[in-house]
């Protein structure tokens, strides 16, 4: 299974943009209240592992009556083969996850740093 399929299976509530260069893959996915303290960004053996989870704040006044924004996401997605973890960058800003995956070929595990 190619990347961009993989996102395809992502659940219906993930939003995420795929996009590539010459030197590069940018993958985009909108995380609302995840923060860079509550996301964790992985490569290992040929997958992008991301785990994000996020608080919900219940006014104490209120209770759910249908509750259905998840609390985590835990994905693991395949890269194409030119992906290499030397140079992986990430960031989260407003809840939206950007991940960096510059192309070549590195045979390693590697956490990326997320900002």
């Amino acid at each position: 299974m190619q990347l961009r399929e993989a996102l395809g299976e992502l659940p219906e509530t993930v939003f995420a943009d795929l996009l590539e260069s010459d030197e590069a893959y940018l993958l985009v996915i909108d995380l609302p209240g995840a923060t860079k303290d509550t996301v964790d960004v992985r490569l290992e053996d040929g997958r992008l592992r991301i785990e994000a989870r996020r608080e919900k704040n219940v006014p104490r006044a209120f209770r759910y009556v249908t509750e259905e924004r998840s609390l985590f996401l835990d994905a693991e997605l395949p890269l194409p083969s030119d992906v290499t973890g030397g140079g992986a960058d990430a960031d989260v800003e407003k809840g939206v996850l950007t991940i960096r995956l510059p192309k070549s070929a590195d045979e390693d595990g590697q956490n990326i740093p997320v900002s």
